[in-house]
Order: structure tokens, then sequence, then C-alpha cells
């Protein structure tokens, strides 16, 4: 009896807590943030889906829109896809040619698609954003998702230590008082959280849909939220709907002569 309750009290408690640690994040990861040569330049965009600090992989299934946004003009790039491995698991990657100057939003949509572990449909989102030689129009645009991530801080060019900020937006108006989850890609698995609290950073949007997060180590960093006021039909059934929204953003070190 003595060994069913403490069993029962682990689970109560550490049962959110796995939860929170465990944190699953769409990655989108560009080979370049920042391309300074004015030639022709190739770029390879790898989405995968995993808990990035942890180096856990996660199978991906192929995104329903893969694409690039310039300021100009919108560009689905869905038929250049091929399917890769990342952390082992199936992910996919295109490659493609900067030929201009300017800031290039890659982004991704998939969904929904229905969770029977977690009896609820899921819709995935994510972007990043490279800058080509030396041109920052147009890195604060949208890409008209339904729910995504704006960032107001430059997404490029940062430092270590940065302050940097972003807006929640679900229909493009802001989300205010969203939990915004924040991990970091831990690619070479050299850095140790001190405490499990600590894998998965939590901060909250304010009245006005902005959040601010400072990244205290060089790479690269996700930034994540969610939103569940959504319902989808399944066997004449109103389910949940959760959309995630995600934007990847890459920190420098500070260089010295």
């Amino acid at each position: 009896m003595k060994k069913c309750l403490f069993f029962g009290l682990m689970v109560l408690f550490l049962s959110p807590f796995h939860s929170q640690v465990l944190a699953q994040f769409v990655m989108i990861i560009p080979s370049d943030s920042m391309v300074m040569q004015e030639e022709d330049r190739e770029i390879k965009v790898t989405i995968s889906y995993s808990h990035p600090f942890e180096g856990k992989g996660l199978d991906l299934e192929k995104p329903s829109q893969f694409g690039v946004k310039n300021n100009r003009w919108k560009k689905s790039l869905i038929s250049q896809m091929e399917k890769t491995y990342v952390m082992g698991h199936k992910g996919w990657e295109a490659a493609y040619r900067l030929v201009r100057s300017g800031v290039y939003i890659f982004y991704m949509e998939q969904g929904p698609l229905w969770v029977p572990d977690e009896d609820r449909f899921v819709s995935h989102n994510a972007k990043t954003v490279a800058a080509v030689s030396g041109s920052e129009e147009g890195w604060d645009e949208t890409v008209d998702l339904t729910m995504e991530i704006v960032p107001l801080t430059r997404p490029f060019g940062l430092y270590t230590g940065n302050v940097f900020q972003g807006v929640v937006i679900l229909d493009r108006k802001p989300l205010p008082f969203v939990k915004v989850e924040i991990a970091y890609y831990n690619k070479d698995g050299k850095a140790v959280a001190p405490a499990d609290f600590m894998i998965t950073q939590v901060v909250k949007t304010d009245s006005n849909g902005i959040f601010t997060y400072a990244a205290p180590r060089a790479g690269w960093w996700g930034f994540t939220a969610q939103n569940t006021s959504r319902k989808m039909k399944r066997g004449g059934e109103q389910k949940e709907l959760e959309l995630r929204a995600a934007l990847w953003v890459e920190f420098f070190d500070w260089k010295e002569k």
C-alpha cells in the first residue's frame, strides 16, 4: 500500500514537470543566417522535429507548406524538398540559391494532424530569417500564417547576451499572456543543464503579446508558443486544435583581435 501511494505521488508531481522538460520543437535551421558575398550563393535549409537540448529526434512528416518570402515576393519550395535524417529521425531539407541581396524568411507549416495520444489535432509552423549582403529591409514582416512569431529585434547579427523580443500573433492580432518556451540547439551535445528545469526556458508575453529573452550562449535558439482556442471535427465530435508557432534565431560570441 505504501509503495502504491509513493508511486502515485511521484506520478502526480513528476508528470507536469516531465512534460515541461521534454518540450518538442519543430526546427528550421539554415546553413547560414548571414551571407555577405555578393555573388550567387546556395543556402541549405533543414527542417526537423526534436527535443533540441537533449538531442532526441522525432520523425517529421513532410510539411504541407515550405517556402521563402522576400519583401517583394513569396515562393513555394515544397517541390524542392528532399528527405534527410536529423538526430537519427526523418526530417526534410532543400537547397535555395540566393541570387541577390535581401532578407529571406524561410517558413514551413504542417497539419493539422490528428495526434491520438493527445486526443487532439496539432498544426505546426516554424520560421527563420537569413540576410544577404548587408540588406535589412523586411525582417519584421509576417508570412500570413494563422499563428506566428514576428521578431521585434532584428533576428540576425545578434551577439550572445543581446536582448531579443518578438510578438506572438494569431490572425494578425497579438496574443497576450501566452507562454513562450525557449530551447537551445545543443548540436554538439556539450552543453549540460545545471538542473532539469533549465533544459527549457519559459517566459510569457505581456499585454501586447510581446516576449523578451537574452540568450546566454552562442548558437541557435528556438522560441515557440501554443494556442488551443480552436476546434476541429473528428467522427462527429469537436476536438481541440493546438496551433504551435516557432521562430529560430542565431546568436554569436563577441570576437577580438
